[in-house]
């Protein structure tokens, strides 16, 4: 894989056996072709996370709610390729995300819990539903930070809130997550 020396990571050229399936702020994610595994390789100012993020799941590995790791580096982890849908595109596209799914997240999380974690940064983006309804939760580098994160919390109010009622939309236009999503990384409303 090469990466330009632009700072702002553009993707030169990669290896013809994976296929590009999402950039972060901290790693490219490829999945390997023909396997259902993924390859998470991140930026050199950022490589101390794929470390703390293989330690992570090695805590969770038994928990069906994420990924399994197969192997981890200095700069890389390979963890399961999951097929699904995020709750980002579930919204952006109107399609129904139901009390069980809200449930199975929380139970996820709690999970992670007891083996000692606090999960943190747990967003739209980050959870998934699976094509027989299951809840997969990827990109859990700061499962350990100390501080309080209510993003998951806010979420949860907010589908109970809004979201379940009749009235309101089930689609909504991406400008608008990636809005609210923008407001709550500054801090705005804490």
């Amino acid at each position: 894989m090469k990466i330009g020396s632009d700072n702002q990571h553009t993707l030169l050229d990669y290896d013809q056996t994976l296929s590009l399936i999402g950039q972060g702020r901290s790693a490219y994610v490829f999945r390997i072709k023909q396997t259902d595994k993924a390859l998470k390789v991140f930026f050199p100012e950022y490589m101390y996370i794929a470390e703390e993020e293989a330690e992570i799941y090695k805590v969770i590995q038994k928990i069906n709610y994420y990924p399994t790791l197969y192997d981890a580096g200095a700069n890389y982890l390979v963890i399961d390729y999951i097929e699904g849908t995020t709750l980002f595109d579930c919204l952006t596209n109107g399609i129904p995300i139901s009390q069980e799914v809200v449930q199975n997240i929380d139970i996820a999380l709690q999970l992670a819990k007891q083996e000692g974690l606090n999960p943190s940064d747990v967003h739209l983006r980050n959870i998934l539903i699976t094509s027989d309804q299951q809840v997969k939760i990827i990109d859990v580098a700061r499962f350990r930070q100390t501080k309080n994160c209510s993003q998951w919390l806010d979420l949860k109010k907010a589908f109970y809130c809004y979201y379940e009622k009749c009235y309101f939309p089930k689609k909504i236009p991406e400008f608008m997550l990636n809005g609210i999503a923008m407001i709550y990384k500054k801090n705005i409303f804490k």
